[in-house]
């Protein structure tokens, strides 16, 4: 599919969702590096946000840009990781004006808005999907490291239900290339800045259970960033590491991005489709990750989760014990 697009194209532009993760960023230069290798005839660019230091280790991570630098019209947009074209951010322009476009993603809140898709939703990752389109091909070292690196971002460094067979077979070819996979695996998925370990305490601290502790909940506002120290980009493991709290099968977790404004990310065991909740508020993502943003108090926006999810459980409506952060029936 990917050598049929590329015939007689002489630009592409690649670019991610707002707010890039590892997955997003491995997924983007590890195409990036394979375009520059196979088809050095075509010039390439990735237009992504600025994204946290730790991944600016891989090569061509000094290439991105962050802005548009002129009006161009790419022959091919490629748009990886993300769910619609909103998500794109200031890349949605180049988007627009491209002569075709093509999207690879495994969101199944993907509607495939481009005019040719590749989206399968039970794929682990991006990077595993891009993977599949140039496996047999000749993989550089710098390909299968960005791409090893977004594989283990988007299964929690291969924890998560979405790492299948395939997923460690991709893995496993892409370590033969010779990278260093656990430094990868240690330096940008395990280990956290003092800051981030900070913020997490805050938000470990300050969290409440709701639904006779079958969800936990907590929320940061822009002020507690600010006086620790951290940005968005600090608190992207907040949800997950949630995630961990026994008997619960419903995280949500809410940093505010503006006044009143926040970012809403929900994580669920096998019993809560927060893919569902997600779009009912607007937002997208995974069965088991998703996210979206709302205006109002964390208190509200916590209510209305917890109220659809027990809807979609089949349970009673429950409410928080006000100053003890458990649940009872209404």
């Amino acid at each position: 599919m990917l050598n049929n697009l590329l015939s007689g194209v002489k630009t592409v532009a690649i670019s991610g969702h707002i707010r890039p993760d590892g997955d997003c960023i491995g997924s983007c230069i590890g195409l990036y590096q394979y375009l520059k290798k196979q088809y050095p005839h075509i010039l390439a660019d990735v237009y992504l946000e600025e994204f946290r230091p730790v991944f600016r280790f891989l090569n061509g991570a000094e290439e991105i840009l962050h802005e548009i630098k002129e009006d161009i019209v790419y022959d091919l947009f490629i748009a990886l990781d993300c769910g619609d074209k909103d998500r794109l951010g200031f890349s949605a322009e180049l988007f627009d004006r491209a002569r075709h476009t093509f999207c690879v993603d495994h969101h199944i809140s993907n509607q495939a808005f481009a005019d040719t898709n590749y989206i399968f939703p039970e794929a682990s990752s991006t990077s595993e999907l891009v993977y599949r389109l140039i496996e047999g091909t000749a993989i550089s070292k710098e390909t299968a490291e960005a791409l090893f690196l977004g594989i283990v971002h988007d299964t929690g460094a291969f924890q998560y239900s979405c790492t299948a067979p395939e997923t460690m077979e991709a893995a496993a070819a892409l370590m033969r290339t010779g990278i260093d996979a656990s430094r990868i695996i240690e330096e940008t998925f395990y280990q956290k800045t003092y800051g981030q370990n900070r913020i997490l305490g805050k938000a470990l601290l300050d969290s409440k259970l709701f639904m006779n502790g079958k969800c936990i909940a907590a929320a940061l506002t822009q002020k507690e960033m600010e006086a620790f120290g951290v940005t968005a980009q600090d608190v992207e493991g907040v949800a997950s590491h949630l995630r961990n709290t026994k008997g619960a099968e419903l995280v949500i977790f809410l940093y505010e991005i503006a006044p009143e404004e926040y970012k809403v990310s929900l994580r669920s065991s096998d019993k809560v489709d927060v893919s569902v909740l997600a779009r009912q508020f607007g937002g997208g993502g995974h069965k088991k990750a998703s996210g979206f943003r709302m205006m109002g108090s964390p208190e509200e926006m916590i209510r209305k989760v917890t109220d659809e999810a027990q809807k979609q459980m089949g349970a009673p409506i429950q409410t928080e014990k006000k100053g003890l952060g458990i649940a009872e029936e209404k």
